[in-house]
């Protein structure tokens, strides 16, 4: 029996010719990453009373990010400790106000097939996007992970996700994922791999491809994978990343627990309504329901090819004035490119507030929280109750054309009537 690329990877890190589903294996880490919440401030107790030695200073990523910029005082301590930690610890890669984690070590090269990636957040997951295995762990368990650079996992059984035919006009890979939550249901895939494959999957760019991998987790997945190829080697290449880079896949003749098989040719827009992620309805469903916020931006759907979406729709309009609009790029070197095209321009003068890349929208720290009896619809990842704000709000999830769609008109709204047909 062959393998799937889960347990080719946890082979690889656990030194071994081969591992199955169900394996418990001693694992060697190549990126361990915290976030400034998540991080140094819980972490650093423990580790000091255990020797307080990192196991290696460039394997260590920090990125400070859910505090920035702090709103508070506790948030400006945490992130005053996140960074004095970084210095004393000589690390080689800590990184502040650029954007969230995910997103921030994509884009610096950290990332790459074959690796076994562990941080402090449940969207770490994101990583798999470039074939790597990626996956969030507890500030304890980091503790054990910084000192020694290893850890034990159970090697996953893996969900295949096969999507077929071509992606239609007006569809995106925030579509894609929201169905495949629905079918797989918000925990149906729990200490599970989700790997995705097919030709729609293929025909996906990169910034895409993240978004599958980022919201595997919504399906409680240990982590969400694609088959890298040449795609991602021009990626990281343009990364500065030179090195030989390990294409893994999965054998023909690997096994699978599950294989769903999706036609994306037949897909609409989708959305998830309150107050689960797999609470997923077309947008012809839920058309009309009245916003009182829209949020573009996250480590979901805050990157570049978002924003050019997002501009395409609202250029020369401008947004409803019963609604505010908050736009936030994934990261700082997506901001510049954006303001380097004009988007941010074009996204301001329909009425936009564009801020800082972090993560204080998304996860209700800063900068949008929502109140009471208030309604957003949002291209992030989560819609629990309290997510963006108050618990008495309600957040619908949907792709950057919605939400931009939903902009204009101040309630949910199908965006294939603002793109133009060159546009998917």
């Amino acid at each position: 029996m062959g393998m799937t690329m889960s347990e080719k990877i946890l082979a690889r890190v656990s030194g071994q010719s081969k591992v199955s589903a169900g394996d418990i294996v001693w694992v060697k880490v190549d990126i361990a990453m915290m976030h400034d919440l998540l991080g140094p401030w819980l972490v650093d107790a423990g580790f000091r009373r255990l020797g307080g030695q990192l196991f290696d200073k460039d394997k260590v990523v920090v990125v400070s990010d859910h505090c920035t910029p702090p709103a508070t005082v506790q948030q400006a301590d945490i992130l005053k400790f996140t960074r004095d930690w970084a210095r004393n610890q000589d690390l080689t890669y800590y990184y502040e106000f650029e954007g969230p984690c995910h997103q921030v070590i994509v884009e610096h090269g950290h990332v790459r097939p074959g690796r076994l990636i562990l941080g402090t957040d449940s969207h770490t997951c994101m990583a798999g996007g470039l074939g790597a295995f990626a996956t969030g762990i507890g500030s304890t368990e980091m503790i054990g992970v910084l000192l020694t650079g290893e850890t034990w996992l159970k090697v996953p059984e893996t969900i295949k996700v096969v999507w077929e035919g071509k992606i239609p006009h007006g569809v995106y890979a925030k579509d894609l994922i929201l169905e495949t939550i629905k079918d797989i249901g918000h925990a149906g895939a729990t200490y599970q791999s989700i790997e995705f494959s097919g030709e729609a999957i293929k025909d996906l760019s990169i910034d895409e491809r993240l978004v599958l991998s980022n919201m595997a987790v919504e399906a409680g997945a240990k982590t969400g994978l694609i088959e890298p190829d040449e795609k991602v080697a021009n990626y990281l290449r343009s990364k500065g990343v030179d090195e030989e880079l390990d294409l893994i896949r999965s054998d023909e003749n690997a096994s699978f627990s599950r294989v769903l098989y999706k036609d994306a040719s037949i897909l609409e827009p989708q959305v998830a309504c309150p107050h689960e992620v797999d609470n997923v309805h077309s947008v012809s469903l839920v058309e009309g329901k009245p916003v009182d916020q829209v949020y573009l931006g996250s480590c979901t759907n805050g990157r570049i090819s978002d924003l050019r979406i997002a501009a395409e729709i609202l250029k020369g309009k401008k947004i409803s004035k019963n609604i505010r609009c908050l736009v936030v790029p994934a990261s700082q070197q997506i901001w510049l490119q954006a303001n380097k095209e004009g988007i941010l321009d074009i996204l301001t003068e329909a009425g936009c507030i564009v801020n800082m890349p972090s993560c204080g929208a998304c996860g209700g720290f800063t900068s949008g929280v929502i109140g009471a009896g208030e309604v957003v619809m949002s291209s992030s990842n989560r819609n629990f109750r309290g997510r963006m704000g108050s618990p008495k709000g309600e957040v619908y999830l949907g792709s950057p054309a919605t939400v931009a769609a939903t902009a204009i008109e101040g309630k949910i709204t199908d965006p294939r009537k603002y793109l133009s047909m060159e546009v998917r």
